[in-house]
């Protein structure tokens, strides 16, 4: 599934059971990012469903020891049929700069392309600068900053690269 991860490192798809493992990290992960109110946003963004539905297209990386190490959901857009959505990545801070988000973007594309995809969008809030320096790297075409994308007071920043 990912073969590039370092030693101590593996790759499976998410299940309805890490739904929970996944919502306990996110606050620590982000820093604190925007307060209580990003914690709630975060949380928001990621409901079972998505652990529920998106298993086969979302993957989740574990430590030799159970521990959640970082996770991708996405999904095949069933509205564009050339086009993939990364919804949400986290990658634990110790393992930052180690290529573990990296390796699951690669899984993402290539699971993409297998499905006839040809682009990959996201998004991120404009805070989230490392996030958006992340995915410059992998070479994501970044907009300006959308007012109000996800609501009042939700402003977002889009991303789209071709496969």
């Amino acid at each position: 599934m990912i073969d590039d991860l370092s030693e101590g490192l593996r790759a499976r798809h998410l299940a309805a059971a890490d739904h929970l493992r996944v919502l306990a990290v996110l606050d620590t992960w982000w820093g604190g990012l925007k307060g209580e109110a990003g914690a709630v946003e975060r949380a928001l963004l990621l409901p079972r469903l998505y652990f529920q539905h998106f298993t086969t297209t979302s993957f989740l990386i574990e430590r030799d020891s159970g521990e959640v190490a970082a996770f991708l959901v996405g999904f095949l857009s069933q509205t564009e049929p050339e086009t993939a959505y990364v919804h949400f990545v986290g990658v634990d801070p110790a393992l930052h700069g180690q290529g573990v988000g990296r390796a699951l973007y690669r899984a993402f594309f290539a699971l993409a392309r297998s499905h006839g995809r040809r682009s990959v969008h996201c998004i991120t809030s404009p805070e989230n600068t490392a996030s958006q320096a992340f995915h410059t790297r992998l070479g994501f075409t970044a907009s300006a900053v959308k007012p109000d994308y996800d609501g009042p007071g939700l402003d977002r920043v889009a991303f789209t690269i071709a496969l």
